[in-house]
């Protein structure tokens, strides 16, 4: 068995005294795990560090099996990824989440909407509106997409500023009004894009969070690693600038 495919470095583990365990988000073939020898050699370990994007071929005997990676570096993001506190936190929670997915399952919207966040995760004022997007994408990608095109009470497609906790679907501002307490914000660049202020973000972070929890994570079993919400402390005192 063999193929050849570009993938995104999700993870890499140390195995025996020179080789890696390396997980990669491929174009075509979804979460893929596959041995580098000689992965953790000085000339290998830069290529294999999350974020970056490389060509692999992987043989192994079966499909079942876990095989073997050849890599090559396509495009090196690990530098300028590690250099912002914030950047290094996003890319380990956002590996983090897409272990939600099956492993081998073909997620070619969602590779490319990766690479495209990670090209542009660096400065500051950006990087908390792409994290919102990918998660939002993620859930969709999970099943659990969020119904924000139209009014859950009245069907109408205008003035939707709300979202429900519990059905994950628009609200306009007339029928949400009496729940508003209850409700979550509905940022209008989730839906419209434009530039979003700090607020904006927060408030989308704080949807997207909640939904990736209760619906994704916690009937796992699970919860948020800590790069989540180091990610959001780091981001914040970025955004903020210099004595913010």
């Amino acid at each position: 068995m063999e193929w050849n495919d570009e993938g995104i470095v999700l993870g890499v583990r140390r195995h025996g005294e020179a080789n890696a365990i390396v997980e990669l988000l491929t174009a075509r073939r979804g979460r893929h795990l596959g041995m580098v020898r000689g992965g953790a050699s000085r000339k290998q370990a830069p290529i294999l560090q999350p974020g970056n994007t490389v060509s692999a071929t992987w043989r192994a005997r079966l499909h079942e099996h876990m095989g073997n990676f050849m890599v090559e570096p396509l495009v090196i993001r690990a530098e300028v990824l590690m250099r912002a506190p914030h950047a290094a936190y996003g890319i380990t929670h956002m590996a983090h989440v897409l272990r939600l997915l099956p492993e081998r399952d073909p997620q070619d919207a969602l590779y490319a909407t990766l690479g495209a966040i990670l090209d542009a995760f660096e400065p500051a004022p950006t990087a908390g509106m792409l994290l919102a997007r990918f998660e939002l994408a993620l859930l969709a990608e999970l099943g659990f997409g969020l119904e924000l095109e139209t009014c859950a009470a009245t069907g109408q497609r205008h003035d939707l500023i709300y979202v429900s906790p519990r059905s994950g679907r628009a609200v306009s501002r007339e029928a949400g009004a009496p729940y508003k307490d209850r409700l979550f914000t509905l940022p209008g660049f989730l839906t419209a894009g434009g530039e979003p202020g700090r607020e904006d973000v927060e408030a989308a972070l704080r949807l997207t969070g909640h939904f990736l929890l209760t619906r994704a994570l916690e009937p796992r079993g699970l919860g948020f690693a800590d790069a989540r919400g180091a990610f959001l402390a780091a981001w914040r005192r970025a955004a903020a600038g210099p004595g913010g």
